[in-house]
């Protein structure tokens, strides 16, 4: 017996050391490309095409849509960002998705809301829409609030939504999130510009925890104070900046992040809007876009843009972290249970040959080789057979190749818009050295443990993030602000 583990946790370290070379190879060549892709982004994003957009009455009009349940703390400083957007033809539609506190209170008193007779068509699956209001306040004429019974998840808000809005495009937001005034631009542009049929684009999101909020604005972005939310905004970084722009250039992006993403209505709503069902919607729902462009033989392409638009709030207790990582461990492996038969087929062009395969070998996979290597080690230390200066020289190899990665997206990211002060990049370089010793195990097994409760179909809810509102600045401080950027 003794020989056969000893055969086996050789053969796994020689695969291992496989994987992590490809790995590598891959985030290296995905940081190359990511130069390359932002670069090309800030040659083409310039002043006069935002002010051609901005100014025509052509422009293409958007639906902005939100999800609302039990949000009464951030709900009207959220819908007045919403409505001040730098675009000039859009909606913003509230989904009042069964909330049991003063959410629909507040925007009834908040914007003059009046209950209208409203010609609701069910284009997608949806639970029932109660009533819809109108502001009966000409400044809020584009806002429109849905009020439907609970539908148990995201989803199912969004879907409400879809089913009433105006306009050929739509973006899918939280009700955490501030955006950035120029967003509808930024997004559309790739639509518009673009030679292949864009079905889809999103950008960075960062964390809006400490950060100074007035009036549904950000007035200045600062790095979490609090230790989850910090690592968190280091995470978001890397896998936007990084990741997400990477495979931009090669028009092979896996998913469009739930907080913040553009689509073709047509699309989604002829391959049948959110699944209510699903624990990863985001990715999901880009999933069946792009099988079915494949499928009807349409060249597409989703894009991202590497500018800060939005700005979230995260989590900040383990408690709701777990919650929220849980869920999305749940949805990743939902996705390849569903769609496994795409994985390297020919037929689906990148998403079947690069992009699942990738998100397959080195993202659901990547946990669980990453937790039977701490078992080979364990049982390498235990047994007497560690070959000490290779198995250090390997961890620091590890570490700090990740650390490289993580301090180039802020290099990169600091490069596109110098959102922090020095200071405070300094601050986030310095916890990002800290970020695979502490934050990094627990996303792997928060992983797992949702890959568990997946396979065994064990009953979880979608659960309620816990939002602290946003620290609005008013009074003195705001003076001092005020008087700063004078």
């Amino acid at each position: 017996m003794k020989h056969f583990f000893d055969g086996f946790f050789t053969t796994y370290q020689n695969g291992v050391f496989i994987y992590c070379c490809a790995i590598y190879a891959i985030y290296a060549t995905l940081t190359l490309f990511s130069y390359l892709s932002i670069l090309a982004n800030i040659q083409k994003n310039c002043l006069r095409e935002k002010l051609v957009l901005i100014q025509s009455s052509l422009s293409p009009g958007i639906s902005i849509i939100t999800g609302a349940f039990n949000e009464e703390r951030t709900i009207i400083p959220n819908v007045r960002s919403l409505l001040t957007m730098n675009y000039p033809l859009f909606e913003v539609i509230v989904v009042n998705d069964g909330s049991t506190d003063n959410t629909l209170e507040k925007l009834r008193a908040e914007f003059g809301l009046v209950e209208v007779k409203f010609a609701y068509h069910y284009f997608i699956q949806c639970n029932t829409v109660l009533r819809v209001f109108k502001s009966s306040d000409p400044a809020f004429s584009n806002l429109l609030v849905i009020d439907k019974l609970n539908g148990g998840n995201k989803a199912d808000a969004i879907n409400a939504g879809i089913n009433a809005s105006s306009y050929n495009y739509f973006l899918n937001t939280d009700v955490d999130c501030i955006l950035d005034k120029d967003t509808l631009v930024h997004l559309i542009q790739p639509f518009i510009d673009d030679e292949k049929k864009v079905i889809a684009t999103g950008a960075t999101l960062r964390m809006v925890n400490s950060c100074v909020v007035d009036a549904g604005v950000l007035i200045e972005p600062r790095i979490p104070k609090e230790i989850l939310p910090r690592f968190q905004e280091i995470e978001y970084i890397r896998s936007f900046v990084i990741g997400k722009m990477g495979w931009n250039l090669v028009n092979c992006i896996p998913n469009v992040s739930g907080g913040l993403g553009m689509f073709d209505k047509d699309i989604v709503i002829k391959v049948g809007g959110y699944d209510r069902h699903s624990f990863g919607e985001d990715m999901d729902m880009l999933m069946r876009m792009s099988k079915y462009m494949c499928e009807q033989k349409i060249d597409y392409a989703i894009r991202y843009i590497p500018q800060s638009l939005c700005w979230t709030e995260g989590p900040s207790s383990l408690k709701v972290f777990r919650r929220q990582r849980l869920r999305w461990g749940r949805g990743l492996y939902q996705i390849f249970s569903s769609y496994y038969r795409l994985l390297f087929n020919p037929r689906y062009g990148s998403l079947g040959m690069v992009v699942l395969p990738y998100n397959f070998i080195f993202e659901l996979c990547a946990p669980i080789i990453e937790f039977l290597g701490i078992v080979c080690y364990l049982y390498l230390i235990f047994s007497g057979l560690i070959n000490w200066p290779y198995a250090i020289i390997l961890l620091l190899f590890v570490y700090f190749f990740s650390i490289f990665i993580t301090l180039l997206s802020i290099v990169w990211d600091q490069l596109v818009i110098r959102r922090y002060r020095l200071r405070e990049v300094i601050r986030l370089c310095f916890w990002a050295f800290l970020e695979p010793l502490l934050y990094h195990p627990l996303v792997m097994i928060f992983a797992l443990a949702g890959y568990v409760r997946q396979f065994f179909k064990i009953h979880t809810h979608w659960g309620h993030m816990e939002r602290r509102g946003f620290g609005e600045t008013t009074g003195p401080e705001m003076e001092s602000l005020n008087s700063s950027a004078l």
